[in-house]
């Protein structure tokens, strides 16, 4: 597949009415829109933005800083200049001296008197303010809920720039220790959530998961309201696991493995209750890992049905099967835990290369594969809901962790450290409670 574009800005002018405003602590320029006026953005391959956010001063200014800087750099969309070069902003921006950093914008915060932030974009070849808004910020600073809200505010930056809410708003789920955890995009807040389970996936409203309990009896896969803790059994029968389940983008269908002495075949059913409704016979194989499409009408998921592992593309209902994988490269033995990018375009799954398992990529519209990753074993790839970053488990660091993957520029990130990581699901796009 080609390399996606990477997004350089230009931003619409506005006039500039110097002054500091009285509710905020650090002053700030005001913008006065320009009638007549609007540039739109443009996108040049291969190129960043370059921003710099300005010192911010008051209660949690340093932390404000830090979350937002960082944010920008974890969107790989911007080379982040760092604020200790930003000269003060007390009356008026030195135009001439950002430019000089190589600045193309400048995001400035203020704290006002109420806990909101206030956030300017300044566009440093226009001289000018493109975006200016205020954003609440819960109570509880320095609470999980509070840094949400300021990844909030960094993905809405991003947006005024690039045309994509970011996704520093979202959280990952993952099995640590035979029980399900959740991490900040950013690896911060590391909470356990559920007593036991595993293999957990996303709601599409981010309101809770679903994840597989083998306990050796009933083997459940269950729900958890994240806001309240509270749990369901979504399906259950005596000797019968179910595994690797999945949720249709509407909410309204849950998608699992179920296993028994006569195989595994993935089995539909409503997810607020109803009779299971088979999908795949495999007679004897196994069919497992589905992944749903964006329009909820077809389900990716692996099968040895060929006698090894690859990922099978069918209808919802289990009809109309094809093989996937068949023009994938690699030991061609192996193929398996494919998930669906939210734009549509790719399919991700892992591969056994030279002996070890990589994290590939399918085109959808051409059958074009691509190698993400090189460095050790990995695993298990899913998604952020910008269809552009990756996260997987992998042993590069010596121990199983999570890991971001950026699949345009291959920059990597490890997420998570401490006890062996996996099966990890990247949330929706979410909001501050």
């Amino acid at each position: 597949m080609r390399v996606p574009r990477v997004v350089r800005w230009a931003l619409a002018s506005a006039l500039v009415a110097l002054g500091a405003l009285l509710s905020a602590p650090v002053p700030a320029l005001m913008a006065q829109p320009t009638k007549g006026v609007s540039l739109g953005l443009q996108y040049r391959p291969g190129e960043k933005t370059a921003l710099i956010v300005l010192p911010v001063r008051g209660a949690n200014g340093d932390s404000l800083t830090t979350i937002l800087s960082r944010d920008f750099d974890f969107s790989d969309r911007f080379t982040v200049v760092s604020s200790s070069a930003a000269p003060a902003v007390t009356g008026g921006v030195n135009w001439a001296l950002f430019s000089r950093l190589g600045v193309d914008g400048i995001v400035q915060v203020s704290v006002l008197p109420s806990g909101w932030v206030r956030v300017l974009l300044h566009d440093v070849g226009l001289k000018s303010v493109r975006n200016q808004k205020d954003f609440p910020l819960p109570a509880g600073a320095l609470s999980p809920a509070w840094r949400l809200a300021v990844h909030g505010v960094a993905d809405a930056v991003e947006e005024w720039i690039t045309g994509q809410r970011g996704i520093a708003q979202t959280r990952i789920a993952f099995t640590r220790a035979g029980r399900v955890w959740t991490v900040d995009s950013d690896g911060a807040n590391v909470i356990p959530v559920t007593p036991g389970g595993m293999s957990p996936q996303w709601l599409p409203s981010g309101r809770g998961i679903v994840y597989t309990v083998l306990d050796g009896v009933r083997n459940p896969v269950m729900f958890t309201d994240l806001a309240t803790g509270a749990q369901r059994v979504l399906a259950s029968a005596p000797g019968i696991e179910h595994t690797t389940p999945a949720i249709s983008p509407d909410g309204r269908t849950l998608l699992y493995a179920r296993g028994s002495d006569s195989g595994t075949d993935l089995f539909a059913q409503p997810f607020e209750g109803g009779a299971p409704r088979r999908v795949t016979v495999g007679r004897g194989r196994a069919s497992a890992q589905p992944t749903f499409s964006p329009d909820g009408q077809r389900v990716a998921f692996m099968s040895d049905r060929s006698g090894h592992p690859e990922v099978y593309i069918s209808d919802l209902d289990g009809t109309n099967v094809e093989l996937l994988t068949a023009a994938a490269f690699g030991d061609r033995d192996y193929r398996a835990g494919p998930d669906w990018s939210p734009d549509g375009r790719l399919v991700a799954f892992q591969s056994r290369n030279g002996g070890t398992f990589q994290i590939m990529t399918i085109n959808l519209r051409d059958q074009s594969v691509r190698q993400v990753t090189n460095d050790g074993r990995n695993d298990d790839p899913s998604w952020a809901p910008d269809s552009r970053h990756l996260v997987l488990t992998s042993n590069r660091s010596g121990t199983r962790q999570l890991w971001v993957v950026d699949i345009e520029t291959g920059r990597a990130r490890q997420l998570t450290r401490g006890p062996e990581t996996r099966l990890a699901a990247w949330s929706p796009r979410l909001q501050a409670q």
